[in-house]
């Protein structure tokens, strides 16, 4: 990348960045670590935004089973689960002051996914930082996908915020959940404008899923992409990819894309980077004169969304009643 811009923005425009590396996985010390430098890298060329990846601290453990068949769990599963639940971070908690921390230096909101650990349940989920280092909110991927849901539970509608702040509106879906219609219109009637995409899905069809969704909601789109290699876990991990330190687990593909589509940055694979583009979001209202769909083009006369905003009793699965103290009878005879 070229060096950072001298010249004086207007309101409307910012730097922004995906950050696309690798967890350490099982070490969250160290991947904590990892993020630090890559903070300071973003912090050197006037980053006002950096997205990490999805699962960034705590980790996507591709490839693992966890002992799990129809009906059967193993023993080596249950402790896999046990070193990953370990991983895993509580929110709030020491790792998000931690994290706090590196948005706080580079004076720049971070978007982060993490492994949140909840009581004995984890979760996939994204933390929204502030430029002061504030935790501003989360949310919890709503739909793991296949294997995952044999270590992640599902997030409820409670976490779906758009955070508005100086440099726009800012919310985030996770890998697959950007497949989903409803909460993609969420969104859009939320007035999102920087729309961050953390995954780890480094297939060619990702690159035409985000253009389509910058250019259906006529917003930025910020997906940041893992890049994991063998050597990025243990060297008890049962990798079925094969145990070379250099086989690519996750490649990539980190992107940016402007609300016509066009892409600000070309996908980068197999490398760690940090990926930087300067964007103008009054380009966002430029491209709904003529597609706003959460507005002129929405027919709300024709079609309605409910969103059910509310966390799942499963949250609070406690209640505890109190006894009714029985009415004071004489049931003496008259």
């Amino acid at each position: 990348m070229s060096q950072p811009s001298s010249k004086t923005h207007s309101s409307s425009q910012h730097r922004v960045a995906v950050i696309q590396a690798g967890t350490s996985l099982f070490d969250t010390p160290r991947t904590l670590e990892r993020m630090s430098a890559l903070c300071e890298e973003a912090r050197q060329n006037s980053v006002e935004l950096a997205v990490f990846p999805e699962a960034y601290v705590g980790g996507y453990p591709k490839g693992l089973d966890f002992g799990a068949r129809v009906g059967t769990r193993s023993e080596a599963g249950r402790d896999d689960y046990l070193r990953y639940w370990k991983s895993a971070i509580e929110i709030p908690g020491l790792e998000c002051r931690t994290i706090g921390s590196f948005a706080a230096k580079m004076k720049a909101h971070l978007v982060t996914g993490v492994i949140e650990r909840d009581k004995g349940s984890l979760y996939c989920a994204v933390l929204f930082f502030g430029p002061d280092g504030s935790l501003l909110g989360k949310r919890r991927k709503l739909m793991p996908t296949a294997s995952e849901r044999l270590v992640w539970g599902q997030g409820d509608g409670s976490t779906l915020p758009v955070f508005k702040t100086d440099i726009g509106n800012i919310g985030a879906a996770i890998c697959w959940e950007n497949y989903l219609p409803p909460l993609r219109q969420t969104y859009y009637n939320k007035g999102i404008n920087i729309w961050c995409a953390p995954t780890v899905d480094e297939r060619e069809i990702w690159q035409t899923s985000m253009r389509h969704i910058a250019y259906e909601g006529r917003t930025f789109v910020l997906s940041a992409c893992q890049y994991m290699t063998r050597a990025d876990a243990p060297e008890d991990y049962d990798c079925i990819q094969g145990n070379d330190p250099q086989t690519a687990l996750i490649r990539g593909g980190s992107v940016i894309i402007d609300p016509m589509g066009t892409r600000l940055t070309e996908p980068v694979y197999d490398r760690e980077a940090v990926i930087w583009a300067d964007i103008d979001t009054d380009q966002c209202i430029r491209g709904r004169y003529d597609l706003d769909v959460a507005g002129h083009y929405a027919r709300p006369d024709v079609f309605s969304l409910r969103v059910n905003e509310t966390a799942f009793p499963s949250q609070s699965p406690l209640s505890v009643v109190e006894p009714v103290a029985p009415e004071n009878t004489d049931c003496a005879d008259a």
